[in-house]
C-alpha cells in the first residue's frame, strides 16, 4: 500500500474513532444519579465500536512510520502495542459496565456499583493513563524527528502525555467518580477520554489532509534504505 493510501485510511479511521468517543463521553453526564440501562448499553456500544476503529488507526500509524523510516520500526511497534493495549483496557470495563446493567434488576451507577465496579478502576484510570503516556511520548519523539506530521502534533503529544501521567497518583485519592481527582474520578477517566479523542480527531484530520499533499508531491517521504557495505 502506498504512503498516500496509508495516510488516507489512517486519517479516516482515526476521525471515525475519535468522533464516536466524543459522542460517548457526554452520555456519562446525562443523569445525576443511576442512569437507565439504555444509557449504559448505548455508551458502551459506542465506545466499543469506536475502539475497533482505533485498532485500524494505531496499525496505520505503525505502517506510516515504517514507510517514512524503516529504521524506526521498533518505536512504531511500541506505539501500536501501547495503543492496542489501551483498546483492551477500554473493551474490558465497557463489557463489565454493560454486563452489570444487564444482570442487575434495578438501575445502578455501573462506574461504582455492581459486581464488576472495583475491577474497572485501574483499567480506566492508572493503567490507561500510563499506556497513553507511553504512546504519546513515543509518537512525539518520532514525529519531531521524522517530520512525518506537523510539529504541533509532536509538541502537543508531549503536553498531553504529561497531563496523563499527572493523573497516575490519583489512585491514592479514593474511588468517588464525582471527584475530579480520584482513582475513578471524572477527571481521571471521562475528561481524559474526551481530551484524548479531541486530540486524535485533530491529528487524524491532519493525517487525512496530508494524503493529498503526499499524492501531489510523489516521493515526499521514502523509507530509509541501508546499503550493504
Amino acid at each position: 500500500m502506498s504512503e498516500t493510501s496509508v495516510r488516507r485510511y489512517t486519517g479516516l479511521f482515526g476521525i471515525i474513532a475519535s468522533a464516536l468517543i466524543v459522542i460517548q463521553v457526554p452520555l456519562y453526564f446525562l443523569y445525576s444519579g443511576a442512569p437507565p440501562d439504555w444509557n449504559i448499553l448505548t455508551r458502551s456500544l459506542i465506545g466499543i465500536v469506536g475502539c475497533v476503529f482505533y485498532i485500524v488507526f494505531f496499525t496505520g500509524l505503525r505502517q506510516l512510520i515504517h514507510q517514512v523510516d524503516a529504521a524506526s520500526e521498533w518505536i512504531a511497534g511500541v506505539i501500536q502495542a501501547a495503543g492496542l493495549l489501551w483498546v483492551a483496557m477500554v473493551f474490558v470495563p465497557q463489557s463489565m459496565e454493560a454486563g452489570a446493567a444487564i444482570s442487575v434488576d434495578r438501575d445502578i451507577d455501573t462506574t461504582r456499583e455492581g459486581p464488576f465496579a472495583a475491577a474497572q478502576y485501574l483499567m480506566q484510570g492508572l493503567i490507561s493513563r500510563l499506556l497513553m503516556g507511553l504512546l504519546l511520548i513515543a509518537l512525539a519523539g518520532v514525529v519531531l524527528r521524522l517530520r512525518l506530521m506537523p510539529r504541533w502534533v509532536g509538541r502537543s503529544a508531549y503536553v498531553l502525555a504529561v497531563i496523563n501521567l499527572a493523573f497516575v497518583p490519583a489512585i491514592y485519592f479514593g474511588d468517588d467518580p464525582a471527584n475530579f481527582y480520584s482513582a475513578q474520578g471524572w477527571g481521571t477517566t471521562a475528561s481524559m477520554g474526551l481530551l484524548w479523542s479531541l486530540w486524535t480527531l485533530a491529528v487524524s484530520i491532519s493525517v487525512f489532509r496530508s494524503s493529498r499533499r503526499t499524492h501531489a508531491v510523489p516521493g515526499l517521504h521514502k523509507p530509509s534504505v541501508r546499503v550493504p557495505a
